[in-house]
């Protein structure tokens, strides 16, 4: 599977909030999210628990830029998360735990995060899901797009992933 997407941090939750409430095709509702972080040789491991639903295996690699770009990921349900976690972990070591909140809208194929990340601060993140009729130009050109209209800065940018700022003795 591939995406499009991009982070950067917000400075006011409730004005972003208002424009993805005018601009969604859909609300997907509130998660409380516990990602783990695991060390791995290439690209990022994380187990994601979701508050009331199945947690799932998320394998993805995409470059550190602070601008659209590409991610392939993998998705894997799974039951038994505890038990994963404590085998990923003495196999390939914990780099981290992020947890947050987030509110998630949709906006035709685009995936719209409003993040409240424990200990971080606020964070908008845009995914432009891909498929027939929609490649990498044209998600990069709707995520342009929703930076525009969300009032988002070129400094405002993350290049990285939310783990890439915890360390193992954090959580």
């Amino acid at each position: 599977m591939r995406n499009i997407e991009i982070k950067a941090r917000l400075g006011n939750l409730p004005a972003a909030r208002d424009v993805a409430q005018a601009i969604a095709t859909d609300f997907l509702g509130v998660q409380e999210q516990t990602d783990t972080y695991f060390l791995c040789p290439r690209g990022r491991l994380k187990l994601r628990e979701i508050a009331g639903a199945e947690a799932q295996l998320i394998c993805y690699q995409r470059p550190d830029q602070d601008a659209p770009k590409a991610s392939d990921y993998q998705l894997v349900p799974i039951a038994e998360p505890a038990a994963l976690k404590a085998a990923l972990e003495a196999a390939l070591g914990l780099r981290g735990v992020v947890r947050k909140r987030r509110e998630i809208f949709l906006h035709h194929n685009v995936r719209i995060h409003l993040d409240e990340v424990q200990g971080r601060g606020t964070f908008l993140e845009f995914e432009a899901v891909l498929g027939p009729g929609l490649d990498d130009r044209a998600g990069q050109a709707q995520l342009q797009e929703l930076l525009d209209r969300f009032g988002i800065l070129p400094d405002d940018l993350l290049s990285g992933s939310y783990g890439d700022a915890v360390s193992s003795t954090e959580g």
